[in-house]
């Protein structure tokens, strides 16, 4: 898969995972397991990468006497999810014409 299309996807996915209620690493790596598989190191690079960006804010809490970061996603972030989903219609146009010779072979 395309780097920065894997990227782009990541990025969406994991805003999606604490578009409802904030969240901290851990439990965004488990929540996304079923779909999409994602290490530590990777998640907090995107983390990192979108907080910068603007689309999500941190805050720090203390949990079983550790310090722990919640995530939240903000305004900007929300945007992001809606853009992708309507950028999402243009991809599946893009696909179902690269595929539509494939069909006729079925």
């Amino acid at each position: 898969m395309d780097v920065q299309l894997k990227r782009g996807l990541l990025d969406v996915c994991v805003l999606a995972a604490i578009k409802d209620e904030e969240s901290y690493g851990y439990k965004i790596i488990k929540d996304m397991q079923p779909y999409v598989r994602l290490s530590e190191s990777t998640l907090y690079t995107i983390l990192k990468r979108l907080e910068d960006a603007g689309m999500l804010t941190v805050r720090n809490a203390l949990h079983g006497g550790r310090l722990r970061k919640y995530y939240r996603i903000t305004a900007s972030g929300r945007k992001r999810i809606d853009d992708f989903k309507a950028d999402w219609e243009e991809i599946m146009a893009v696909y179902r014409f690269i595929t539509k010779e494939d069909r006729r072979y079925d």
